[in-house]
C-alpha cells in the first residue's frame, strides 16, 4: 500500500505521519507484540521478529508527501468489508484524523458496508483504494479541499 498526502491545495505534505493498523487476512485482530519486543526473562528489548504479523505500523511520508507500508490484504469483521484503519499526524493539524482504506475486489462487500452505503459515491471513492497490481495498492490522502478524504469522527 502506498500513496501521498497532500494538503488543501494539492501539495505534498512532507512531514505527516501515519499510523496503520487491521486484522489479518481471516478478519483476526493480532495479539502478536510489535515492535518493542521484550525478553520475558530480563526484560531486555530484543527487537521485533520480523516473522510475526502485528497488524500495526507506523510510517513518515517522504520529502514527496510519499508514504508506504508492507501488509497482509485484511479480513472483513463483521458487516465493514476488508479495510485498514488510519490516523494521521501532520503539521497545521491540531487533532489528529482518522480514515479508513478499503481495499477493491469485492464490489458486493463494499457496496454493502455500513460506512461505504451511507456515502454519495464521490465521496465513498476516497476511501476506496486503487489496485495497480501484483498486490499493490495506491491510497492518497488529501487532508482538504477538492477531493477531501472522508474522515472519521469518534465520540
Amino acid at each position: 500500500m502506498h500513496g501521498h498526502v497532500y494538503d488543501g491545495e494539492g501539495r505534498p505534505v512532507p512531514d505527516a505521519l501515519l499510523e496503520v493498523w487491521g486484522p489479518d487476512p481471516d478478519g483476526n485482530m493480532p495479539t502478536a507484540d510489535g515492535s518493542m519486543r521484550r525478553d520475558p526473562a530480563s526484560g531486555g528489548f530484543l527487537g521485533r521478529n520480523g516473522v510475526e504479523f502485528t497488524g500495526f505500523g507506523r510510517v513518515q511520508t517522504d520529502a514527496d508527501g510519499h508514504w508506504y507500508v508492507r501488509t497482509l490484504r485484511p479480513g472483513a469483521r463483521g458487516r465493514n468489508a476488508p479495510y485498514l484503519s488510519v490516523c494521521v499526524f501532520a503539521r497545521g493539524l491540531l487533532v489528529h484524523l482518522f480514515t479508513r482504506i478499503h481495499l477493491p475486489g469485492d464490489e458486493a462487500a463494499l457496496a454493502a458496508d455500513p460506512l461505504l452505503s451511507r456515502l454519495d459515491s464521490g465521496r465513498r471513492d476516497t476511501l476506496v483504494a486503487g489496485a495497480e497490481g501484483a498486490g499493490t495498492y495506491r491510497f492518497d490522502i488529501r487532508l482538504q479541499g477538492e477531493g477531501e478524504t472522508v474522515f472519521l469522527e469518534f465520540r
